[in-house]
């Protein structure tokens, strides 16, 4: 098993990811599935942008893309995220960069166990999802590195 977090911003080095790592594992768990090989990456827009026209031949934003290399019921693959989305949507909806953060990291998981959001069914079971696995995660729990060094 291996989750890791790559910041890809100079200067981000926001989180004490251990927790973030149990609350993945637990939630993959909880789907069926185990973990192999995960790597989450924060980058900026910019950076994220040269990926999605890339590899998707979308020229727009977006907050993250999930690159599944998963195997059978072992759970692998690049997540790649904007930290710069997660700061506008967070202001967009009203809610903490944090909050945001985690929704858009454990999107990235449930497209690797299956699940899509193209259609507006998928979406709102993917919402579905994304809420009852952010209810399960303490989020003063994560230790900010901003706040203790």
């Amino acid at each position: 098993m291996s989750i890791e977090f790559i910041e890809n911003i100079e200067s981000l080095n926001i989180f004490d990811y251990s927790c973030i790592k149990k609350w993945l594992d637990e939630s993959i768990v909880n789907e069926g599935f185990s973990v192999g090989t995960l790597t989450f990456v924060i980058m900026s827009d910019e950076d994220l942008l040269d990926y999605n026209r890339k590899f998707l031949s979308h020229d727009y934003y977006t907050d993250v893309i999930t690159f599944d290399d998963s195997n059978g019921k072992e759970i692998s693959g690049d997540v790649l995220i904007s930290w710069d989305r997660i700061n506008d949507n967070a202001k967009t909806m009203n809610v903490g960069y944090l909050n945001e953060f985690l929704r858009v990291v454990i999107h990235g998981v449930l497209h690797l166990c299956g699940y899509k959001d193209k259609l507006e069914e998928d979406i709102k079971i993917m919402r579905k999802k994304e809420s009852f696995y952010l209810d399960r995660i303490d989020e003063d729990s994560i230790v900010s590195r901003e706040t203790f060094g």
